[in-house]
Order: structure tokens, then sequence, then C-alpha cells
């Protein structure tokens, strides 16, 4: 009969079968269903500097983009890159051989680990991860092994004597996200350290995903791993435009490495999109020649967003996690007590939080392998008007009664 499909196997790779619909999708939905105010997905509800909008409406009536860009990306923007990396942080690449742009650091991320991973692989990757870090390493036929960062002293912290326990002699990669999605965490310069030594010793590749390297607070650095001995030829640097520019649908991302490495990372992107988001290209160019001012100016903002969500959640009953980092906040439930908590269960917490107080978060046992790990833990996003955290806050203070 035609029109009929085999049902001797799944017709979803296995690969991805664990997946699903992400968690970002049924939040999202709930929070249009029920009114709610959305804290959950990582986007702001603003633009970004006008004069970089101008600069891509510009670059599409200049015909600047309208056809395929190149495939490294446009030479004004990788040139772009490349002065930043060296303003910022005094690092030096060539825009020709080792800078490649990408459709958002998601790509970054997709390719980097098509790239260079082989089936059998492993790659270490701090849980709670970035929900695209197992999915990638699962397409590249991996084995990802989480470390688990846990609370210590008001932070989510690294065990390094766990992570060099969690190298083998099958560990290709250490997938590495500073500052930290979701736990707001910045690794410090000791803990950077020990990972270069570690890697070195060891002789592994490493990932490092930069995007929220703008967004520090409260005296943290940014410190960019392949700064530190031995890790200039191993390192592939991934940022975006999305977070520091507040222009996250534009999707324009970025690699640094060695030549040999953006070569690797390349003959994998170029079957992906191929190429993507050319007039956006030159407008980023743009903002990452931005003075120092507004970048000051977007961290301040910043922090004074977190400060109204993270004091509003304590006192709404929940224990915060203030991020030095990001632009999310994750709580403990738990003090809420075992009736509003759910028994300390994030996924049923959140599923009624809409409900108990008209606000939407992210559970992070979405983000473990280990989920009894996660299970107390909620995240919320702050990267929203002001306006809109202080109704958020207003409408959770229920919860304290």
């Amino acid at each position: 009969m035609t029109g009929m499909t085999s049902t001797a196997r799944p017709l979803l790779n296995r690969r991805l079968a664990e997946f699903g619909t992400t968690i970002f999708a049924e939040m999202s939905a709930l929070a249009l269903k029920t009114g709610s105010i959305n804290l959950g997905q990582g986007f702001p509800d603003t633009d970004g500097p006008e004069e970089i909008r101008e600069a891509a409406v510009r670059a599409l009536r200049d015909g600047r983009g309208n056809q395929y860009p190149p495939g490294p990306g446009v030479p004004e923007l990788r040139t772009a890159i490349a002065a930043h990396q060296q303003r910022r942080y005094g690092l030096s690449y060539d825009p020709d051989a080792e800078v490649l742009v990408t459709a958002g650091a998601t790509e970054a991320i997709a390719a980097a680990l098509l790239a260079l991973v082989e089936p059998g692989d492993e790659v270490i990757a701090f849980e709670p991860y970035y929900d695209s870090y197992a999915a990638c390493i699962a397409m590249a036929g991996g084995t990802r092994v989480p470390v688990t960062l846990r609370p210590h002293e008001g932070a989510f912290r690294l065990d390094l004597d766990e992570l060099h326990a969690a190298v083998t002699d099958r560990t290709r990669l250490l997938l590495i996200n500073t500052p930290h999605n979701p736990t707001g965490t910045v690794l410090t310069r000791e803990e950077l350290a020990a990972i270069a030594e570690l890697a070195v010793e060891r002789d592994l590749l490493v990932i490092t995903d930069e995007v929220y390297e703008h967004l520090v607070f409260d005296g943290a650095e940014h410190l960019p791993l392949v700064t530190f001995p031995g890790m200039r030829e191993r390192t592939v640097s991934i940022g975006s435009a999305g977070k520091t520019f507040s222009f996250t649908g534009w999707k324009v991302g970025w690699v640094t490495a060695t030549a040999p490495l953006v070569t690797a990372v390349r003959s994998a992107k170029q079957f992906l999109t191929y190429v993507a988001s050319g007039p956006f290209q030159y407008a980023v160019a743009e903002a990452l020649a931005l003075p120092d001012s507004y970048f000051d100016a977007f961290r301040a903002d910043m922090l004074a967003k977190r400060d109204v969500l993270a004091t509003g959640l304590a006192e709404a009953g929940f224990e915060v996690f203030r991020p030095a980092g990001t632009y999310f906040i994750t709580t403990d439930i738990r003090p809420l007590g075992p009736e509003l908590s759910k028994n300390g269960d994030g996924f049923a917490f959140c599923r009624a939080l809409p409900e108990l107080a008209g606000v939407v978060a992210i559970p992070n046992a979405v983000f473990y392998d280990h989920r009894e790990e996660g299970a107390p833990f909620v995240r919320f996003a702050f990267c929203k008007r002001v306006g809109v955290l202080e109704d958020a806050v207003d409408r959770l203070k229920k919860l304290a009664g």
C-alpha cells in the first residue's frame, strides 16, 4: 500500500530520542495560555542600540548581505571580532584564517562538536548545562560525561577533584561555559588555571562558550581560558552578538581559534547553515566597535535588573543564588515549604506557578543528567524591563502570603 510508513523502528534518530520538545516551548506556551509573565526563556523584551539596528537597515538598503555572504563571514565582521578580542583580552587572531562567523553560538557549538568529536569520544560538560550541549554531543556520536556544579556558600561551585576523576583515556574534549548558564557562576582564575593544566596534561581539546562575557557582576572578571598557558592551540572560543547587544533574533555568533581548528569547525559548519544573517553581520561589526561606555552601561543596567528580581525572590521565600554573571537567577524552592514547592519538585512547581502567581520559570532539572541533583532548583530570567520585573515580584510575593 502507498502512504504507509514502516514501524519497524522509530522515525526519530535514536541519538535524539531522549530529547523531545524543549521545556522552553512548553513553558512559553503555558505563559501564553495563562497570561503569565514569562521569565523562563532568556531573551530581552527590548531591542538593543538604535544605531546598530539602523546599521542593519542601512546594510539591507545598500544591498550588503542580501545574497550569500562569504562562507567564513563578511570581512568587516571578522576584522571586528579580531579587534574585539585584541582590545578586551590582548588576544591576537588572523581575521582571515582564525575567525569564523556562525548562525549564533548554537551553531558554533554544534559545528565544533560535529567537527571534533567522533563516535565513542567522551565530552565532559558541567551540569547543569545549556540544553543544546547534550543534543549536539549526541548528534556527534559522543558520550557526555557530566561534572556537577553544586551549591556552596551562596553559589554553584566546581569540584576540581571531580573534574580530574571524570577524565579517562576516552576523553576527547572539555566543554566549558563561563559565565555559566543557568547558575550564573563565573569561573575564577584559579579554577581556569587548573582546567588549563588538566587539558595540557591529558592533551584535551576545549570548547569555551563565552556568550555572556560582557555580563559579569560584583567584581567578577571574565577570563578567556585561551589566555592560559598551553591553551591557544587547543581551544575553540565561542562568542555571540545576541546576548551582548540584545538582538537575539539576528543569530550572529562566532568562533575564534587557531587556523587548523577553525578549518575543522568550518568543514562541519558549511553543511549546516552554509551562511546566515548576511545584513546583520555588517551591523554586528559596528556593534563590536562601540566604546567601552556601551558595555559598561549595559552591564550596569543588567545588574540593576538582577538586584530587583533577586531581592523580590528572596522576599517571596526562595533561597536565591545571586549570579556573578549571565542574566539568569537560580533559586531553591524548598524554603517555600513542602506544599508550595511540590516537595521540592521543580517540574511540578513550574507547571503550577502560572496558576499560583502568574509567572513562568524553568526547572533546572532539565539541564542535568542527574535529575535528582537539579530537582529543587528553578531558573528565572531578569533580562526584562524593570516594570515587568517589578510586576513579577509583586505576583511572586503571593507565595509568601
